[in-house]
């Protein structure tokens, strides 16, 4: 681990304390736990303040109507799970309503979902299903389950490499990305495990995790490139590897959150347990050598921080402190990681979060979208000028996440206020303007 530097408006001499306290002096657990801010909140509020902006900001966008522009869409299924995961800690019905109103317009009586072909072969149209298995679990509604089996059938049938890999999309043949193992293997281990599938169906979440960090990880830097193409017939794959040339980070951050959140779900028995977890410390290893040391983020380009053009990105930023965090919350990875993950979160509260005059908040510098083929080749060019926005939820939602498990981390209380007028107290102007846009 690199050494810790200062923190800035942030005090955390205590907490590094009681981490070595809790480290060498295990069987000492009367330590009481620090009261810890970043800026003026604690990373549970923070989570609050970041869902309540986004719901006001979005307002019904996100909901399916005849004739209107909502999606059936990756990035709403992620925001809507961080609503749900958030509601578990401060029970707010409005962050239910709101995944029911996002994800649940598009799911049909009979459990058939809008906008949805199941004949693209597009893992990413598998990701709004975890939210899906959340709705299900939460209501009982059968709509939702028949949608999560519409989902996981079509899993059955899509296309894979001649190992057995899992084609991203019908569009991109013989190809793995990292983004893929996110969007599929957490809702696939989960289905899974609800419905009592058979072994063989966490074996085959495993070989996913497993082909595609073997055709992807680079020894030399210790992280994972964005794909891999099987016949090496992509314009920006490696013609002897079949890699894409670099490493960006939102990609990267894509396979840590799959890691931790296929693990929710795995059998503690089962034999490829030890290896996704020893795959998880792999990654984690790689991407905090690339920490930034003055910010604590990473960079868009994650192993080219400070060449011309590069950026320190927040989706990629958020990601990674969230699955570091979940992953030393469920003993996954040691306490060495804490420094990084509180230096990471600190780096992106003080750095990259901004509020407005009515306390609304939002996460600035994330990378719109990025992917490869169809004139994207992966190069070092095509990934800086991809358009940079505020609060893209492939940012938000991991945020949101990445407070949660920082609550858990530091021992600290794992609500909030419950009543209106505390919460109103701690996420000053947000209330009546995200109920009215409901």
């Amino acid at each position: 681990m690199k050494p810790l530097r200062m923190f800035p408006r942030f005090t955390v001499a205590s907490v590094l304390l009681l981490d070595v306290l809790q480290l060498h002096c295990p069987a000492q657990t009367n330590v009481a736990a620090p009261s810890a801010k970043f800026g003026d909140a604690t990373p549970l509020q923070w989570s609050v303040r970041m869902a309540d902006s986004e719901m006001a900001r979005r307002g019904n966008s996100l909901a399916w109507k005849e004739g209107g522009r909502a999606k059936w869409d990756y990035t709403s299924g992620l925001f809507t799970l961080s609503l749900l995961k958030l509601n578990e800690r401060v029970n707010n019905p409005r962050y239910v309503e709101f995944a029911k109103t996002a994800i649940g317009s598009f799911i049909t009586p009979d459990g058939r979902v809008r906008g949805y072909k199941a004949e693209d072969y597009n893992l990413d149209n598998i990701n709004p299903g975890k939210t899906v298995l959340a709705l299900y679990q939460l209501t009982k509604e059968e709509r939702y389950r028949k949608a999560a089996d519409l989902l996981r059938k079509q899993l059955d049938t899509q296309p894979r490499t001649r190992e057995g890999g899992f084609w991203h999309k019908q569009r991109y043949p013989h190809q793995m990305w990292l983004d893929g193992l996110y969007m599929a293997a957490p809702f696939y281990a989960e289905y899974a495990k609800l419905f009592k599938e058979p072994a063989a169906s966490f074996d085959d979440v495993a070989k996913q995790i497993r082909l595609v960090g073997a055709h992807t990880y680079a020894p030399a830097s210790g992280l994972f490139y964005h794909g891999w193409d099987e016949s090496k017939q992509q314009d920006w794959a490696n013609k002897t590897t079949g890699t894409s040339p670099n490493f960006w980070g939102r990609a990267i951050g894509w396979y840590a959150m799959a890691l931790v959140d296929v693990l929710d779900f795995f059998p503690k028995d089962h034999p490829a347990r030890p290896e996704i977890i020893a795959t998880l410390k792999k990654l984690c290893d790689g991407v905090v050598k690339q920490q930034d040391p003055a910010s604590g983020l990473w960079w868009q380009v994650v192993d080219q921080g400070g060449r011309q053009g590069n950026y320190l990105e927040a989706t990629a930023s958020s990601m990674f402190v969230y699955a570091m965090a979940k992953g030393v919350n469920h003993g996954y990875l040691s306490r060495d990681y804490v420094p990084a993950i509180l230096k990471g979160y600190n780096g992106i509260v003080e750095k990259l979060i901004k509020t407005d005059a009515k306390g609304n908040v939002s996460l600035t510098r994330c990378c719109s979208v990025a992917g490869l083929g169809y004139g994207r080749d992966g190069s070092y060019e095509y990934y800086i000028k991809e358009p940079v926005v505020d609060n893209d939820l492939k940012g938000v939602g991991p945020f949101i996440l990445a407070g949660i498990e920082l609550q858990d981390l530091l021992g600290l209380p794992s609500t909030v206020p419950k009543n209106a007028k505390s919460l109103e107290a701690a996420v000053p102007a947000l209330t009546k303007s995200s109920v009215a846009a409901e």
